[in-house]
């Protein structure tokens, strides 16, 4: 008696096993198990561009209200998010994408930015109770609590002083001035420098040299400031409602920065710009919406940052190319204002928060904008 050969999978569904040599394995064939005949075809063939588990992930469950903030750390390991909640959550960017760690009650308002830092394993959180925090990421305990402001802090950013190695912390907020902070677990409690602005700070970024201070304010204008003599060198203009964010270029040439007028603006921040306005590209396709959220762009960084994302009121991110100024992607997947943006440093990844509590990780083809 013959032996009874296997029945074949319901449903009418083909497996296509692959062969030695066959190609790698980022290239996956999908086939339709629809009992319809004429569905019973090859549908596409999806092209995998990074080391993700799927090409779309979400994040969930560590939050119970709106991220304000995301950030892929300088290895592209890990990922950290920030929330109204009062908590940060830690997470790996890859398989199993496993949440290893919640730190709570380290402030008492919302937690509005993150930074991770360049030189260790610390942490810096700003929030809408006046204070900075140092966290330590080996312990989840905070060595660091400044009162920073007088108000609610909007923004922060770090660089590498000179080549003496220290990392030094800027801070913006709502009582009109920028503050520099020694960084590390065992600075000063006192700034380094303060700038008074004399309007509310919405954003800040440090130049690629670590000398100057780009500081958007509530007065529709980028105030540059000078590090080092502490007085401003000149303003950058094109808004006409607040800047929400405030994103240097990988190469540092341009910046990057949204407003609640929906209007995207990439300025020339070169010494010498061909522009007068320094106005480098106008973007439009990410609506702000009316709930005047500090929505954080990004720019991409594994291919020397040719593209820009930022997030909408509209539930989805606008990814631009940066040289012609077309969109091109409106991501869906999220189901409120899409807050924060991040660019993974390695690879085409890109990182979204949003008012639904919930992050999403997708990968984007690195031909796009060729």
């Amino acid at each position: 008696m013959s032996k009874r050969g296997a029945s074949p999978p319901p449903g009418g569904a083909l497996i296509k096993r692959p062969r030695s040599g066959s190609p790698a394995p980022s290239t996956q064939i999908a086939i339709s198990s629809s009992n319809d005949e004429r569905e019973q075809a090859l549908i596409r063939t999806v092209k995998r561009t990074s080391s993700l588990e799927a090409p779309i992930i979400s994040l969930s469950g560590s939050h119970s209200s709106e991220i304000l903030s995301c950030r892929f750390d300088p290895s592209g390991q890990n990922i950290a998010a920030c929330s109204a909640d009062r908590s940060v959550s830690l997470w790996r960017t890859y398989s199993p994408n496993t949440n290893y760690g919640l730190i709570a009650n380290t402030h008492k308002a919302p937690i509005l930015d993150l930074q991770w830092s360049l030189v260790s394993q610390l942490m810096y959180t700003v929030s809408a109770d006046h204070t900075m925090n140092v966290l330590d990421l080996t312990t989840g305990q905070r060595v660091r609590k400044l009162h920073a402001h007088r108000g609610i802090i909007n923004s922060l950013d770090r660089t590498l002083a000179g080549g003496a190695g220290v990392e030094l912390v800027v801070t913006g907020g709502d009582d009109g001035t920028v503050r520099i902070w020694e960084g590390g677990d065992d600075g000063s409690k006192q700034p380094v420098s303060v700038y008074e602005l004399g309007c509310p700070v919405t954003s800040v970024c440090w130049s690629a040299d670590g000398t100057s201070i780009y500081a958007g304010a509530l007065d529709n204008e980028i105030h540059v400031i000078d590090f080092r003599k502490n007085e401003e060198v000149y303003t950058l203009m094109g808004h006409t409602d607040t800047p929400t964010s405030l994103s240097l270029s990988p190469n540092g040439h341009y910046l990057l920065s949204p407003s609640f007028s929906s209007q995207t603006i990439i300025h020339d921040v070169r010494p010498f710009s061909p522009s007068p306005n320094r106005v480098h590209r106008v973007l439009m396709g990410a609506p702000a919406g009316f709930e005047n959220t500090l929505l954080r762009g990004a720019w991409s960084k594994d291919d020397g940052g040719r593209r820009v994302g930022v997030g909408g009121a509209d539930r989805t991110v606008c990814i631009w190319d940066v040289e012609s100024g077309k969109v091109l992607y409106k991501l869906p997947g999220h189901k409120g204002t899409v807050t924060a943006v991040d660019f993974h440093p390695k690879e085409p990844i890109i990182l979204t928060g949003s008012k639904d509590a919930t992050l999403l990780l997708g990968e984007i083809e690195p031909t796009i904008g060729a």
